[in-house]
């Protein structure tokens, strides 16, 4: 009997757009294992590296505030699309998002023990919106950022009301310019990040065991060329810088002109500006990113309780 099932073949094509022989190679190599799957058929130059945004799957919204210099993202989930486009939902994403802000609650327990406005905690008001709206919810993530000097600029994408979307972005700018200067400057860089989808501000600021990863696929290619010992290691360096480069914000290249890193953009804006700008950090939450939404084969649901 094999280790996986035809929507594991499925999810894997989806991933990684290899066809349908090679995904099944691939799990059968791996006994299953969908993401061990993954990287075997990108060693094999099968597939071309995902980023986690390929997993979203959760419905729900972000939400973004700001005031003063920071600004705080929180992101909500729930079952179906349809609960998010509820008024009710809509205003306890704002609510909740501004209580993180002005509490500066920046883990899902203390936002869930701070008061709501018009009486009790958020933990209350979102167990009574479970029962009146009829649907799970769950406060999935919150993180800020704050500058000491300068200006804490928001973005949602696909917005589903003010300040509420699929994807919400917070980009920091430490700087002693002005907010004529700093907020559309700040725009744009967010909508980079929105596109881009960048995994840390610094190379050195990527998580260690991505890297890893990156670099166990890199030297299995780098096995299969053939070439010298010496020669493979520097194509597995080379791998990896290369994808250090296309993932940290600093060193990408700016989409607006597919040519400049951000780094230059930001820099040349300050030099224009006549006072120095510094990315100092940014957030960037995109709906369900990282979570497998289980899917259910309706007929087969249907045909197993007609036969049960």
């Amino acid at each position: 009997m094999a280790a996986y099932t035809a929507a594991d073949v499925k999810n894997l094509r989806e991933k990684t757009g290899a066809g349908m022989m090679d995904c099944k190679k691939a799990l059968s190599e791996t006994n299953g294992d969908v993401e061990a799957a993954v990287d075997a058929l990108r060693a094999k130059g099968l597939a071309a590296a995902q980023k986690k945004s390929s997993r979203t799957a959760a419905e729900g919204l972000v939400g973004v505030a700001v005031s003063g210099n920071r600004g705080t993202a929180v992101e909500v989930n729930s079952e179906t699309d349809f609960v998010a486009k509820n008024d009710q939902f809509q205003d306890f994403v704002r609510q909740v998002t501004q209580v993180a802000l002005e509490k500066q609650a920046d883990e899902v327990d203390a936002l869930k023990a701070a008061d709501y406005p018009g009486g009790g905690t958020v933990s209350d008001k979102l167990t009574g919106n479970v029962a009146t709206i009829g649907e799970n919810q769950q406060i999935r993530r919150i993180k800020s950022v704050s500058v000491g000097n300068g200006m804490v600029v928001p973005y949602v994408h696909n917005a589903a009301a003010p300040n509420l979307g699929k994807i919400g972005v917070l980009v920091a700018l430490e700087s002693e310019a002005g907010a004529d200067v700093l907020e559309p400057l700040g725009k744009q860089l967010a909508m980079h990040i929105a596109a881009a989808f960048p995994q840390a501000l610094n190379a050195e600021d990527l998580d260690a065991d991505v890297i890893e990863r990156e670099r166990a696929i890199a030297k299995e290619k780098a096995a299969e060329s053939g070439k010298p010992e010496n020669v493979q290691d520097k194509m597995v360096d080379g791998a990896v810088k290369k994808f250090a480069k296309e993932n940290a914000l600093l060193s990408q290249i700016w989409v607006m002109d597919n040519k400049t890193p951000v780094s230059e953009v930001v820099a040349k804006a300050g030099k224009d500006a006549g006072h120095e700008i510094v990315l100092k950090d940014y957030v960037r939450f995109q709906l369900g990113e990282g979570i497998e939404k289980e899917e259910s084969d309706f007929a087969a649901e249907v045909a197993a309780a007609v036969g049960g």
